[in-house]
């Protein structure tokens, strides 16, 4: 399963088909996807009530990124004090990640802050995350190909440390000593952390262990971060590609920009901050650049499935074996709509989802019920989550 998150909504009626059904025309946002049309389903009518204001006022681009996998509407804080819902990813993780070196992936393009006030009172930690392991836990994005490879594959060095010790070795004593001198609330806190802590230190281990046994991927250790936008992002896909083909993990999420990115994409004509233009107001000039933004990010994510419909696994693709969401939390960017969302789904699910067709859902379904239908079919089976009223028909 992967989810990919493109940020400040996108010019609808360039993304949504007029038919319905198998005999539909790609508008101009998904022409990219014709190539392979047939491995793609679009869902209409989706919705995230939760991200809507619901009496705490500004904030729209902070609660879109929180409840994109939520479907949990978050606390209004800018402080520690952070709550929103688990992920439909780490549902996932939580459950099939258990069989692969990582439980899950979580990749972006951008830095962002996880702490301070980023959108209209909303902590940093919404608007930088789309990954939620628990209420109170974001997982946020790394950004850096080489630190991706790394953790994937080791840095290359199997020189052993002989000074290598366990965190929690060298803090025992404090924490003991500061657990008792907590209240019932925070000695649960502060246990969830260094069993957290462990838990990390575990699977380091074991990935390290298991390294040298690793086959190299058949793509160079990157540098670090470029500075094209699109080296970036391809590099992003490839090391999401060989972590699925190497079975290190079954999970992953990108953020192909935070949520009220402002990033500017010269190489295409459009030098303008990407949040600024999206409050078009209108402006044709504006709406025709954001297009051409949603347009690019589009091309680049149909061309990574093309490729990973070009990767054997089994007896198929990985693309056959595989449930892929692309969309956004906000439709209308100008007007910070969390309805009628842009929607992809792609992958074949092992034959178990029915591709090449647009779907029109009633007005205000929830989208997690499309990621309660996904996680059935990855063997999950959860009761609900966020607020799902069900699974989705017609899949």
């Amino acid at each position: 399963m992967a989810f990919a998150y493109v940020p400040n909504g996108i010019i609808m009626e360039h993304w949504t088909p007029t038919a319905e059904g198998a005999a539909f025309e790609l508008p101009r946002v998904l022409a990219p996807f014709q190539p392979i049309k047939d491995r793609t389903l679009l869902l209409s009518g989706l919705a995230h009530v939760n991200g809507r204001a619901l009496g705490d006022g500004p904030g729209d681009h902070a609660r879109a990124a929180a409840t994109f996998l939520t479907g949990v509407h978050p606390r209004k804080t800018a402080g520690a004090d952070i709550k929103n819902g688990i992920s439909a990813d780490q549902v996932a993780a939580q459950s099939i990640g258990t069989t692969t070196r990582f439980a899950s992936l979580e990749l972006g393009i951008e830095h962002g802050r996880i702490v301070g006030n980023c959108d209209s009172g909303y902590s940093c930690a919404y608007s930088n995350s789309i990954a939620w392991r628990s209420a109170e836990t974001p997982l946020p994005p790394e950004v850096n190909p080489k630190q991706v490879f790394e953790r994937l594959f080791g840095s290359g060095d199997q020189s052993a440390n002989p000074f290598r010790k366990s965190i929690l070795d060298y803090v025992r004593e404090d924490a003991s000593t500061l657990q008792s001198k907590l209240g019932s609330n925070d000695k649960r806190k502060l246990d969830e952390y260094l069993t957290g802590v462990r838990e990390i230190e575990k699977r380091i281990e074991l990935s390290e262990k298991n390294a040298l046994s690793l086959p190299r991927p058949e793509m160079d250790k990157p540098e670090g971060i470029p500075v094209d936008f699109e080296e970036h992002v391809n590099l992003m896909f490839d090391l999401m590609t060989v972590a699925f083909q190497t079975d290190s993990t079954r999970v992953a999420t990108f953020m192909m920009g935070r949520e009220g990115s402002n990033n500017t994409y010269r190489q295409i004509g459009v030098p303008d901050a990407h949040h600024g233009i999206s409050h078009h107001r209108g402006d044709a000039e504006k709406v025709e650049k954001l297009t051409k933004i949603n347009e690019y990010h589009a091309t680049l994510f149909a061309k990574w499935l093309q490729k990973l419909a070009a990767t054997k696994d089994g007896d198929g693709s990985l693309l056959d074996h595989m449930m892929i969401v692309y969309g956004s939390s906000l439709a209308d960017g100008n007007r910070h709509t969390h309805h009628d969302l842009p929607i992809l789904v792609a992958g074949g699910a092992n034959g178990k989802l029915k591709m090449g067709r647009h779907l029109r859902y009633a007005k205000e379904t929830p989208l997690t019920n499309l990621y309660l239908s996904l996680l059935d079919h990855a063997g999950v089976k959860p009761e609900n989550l966020g607020d799902s009223t069900g699974r989705l028909t017609s899949l």
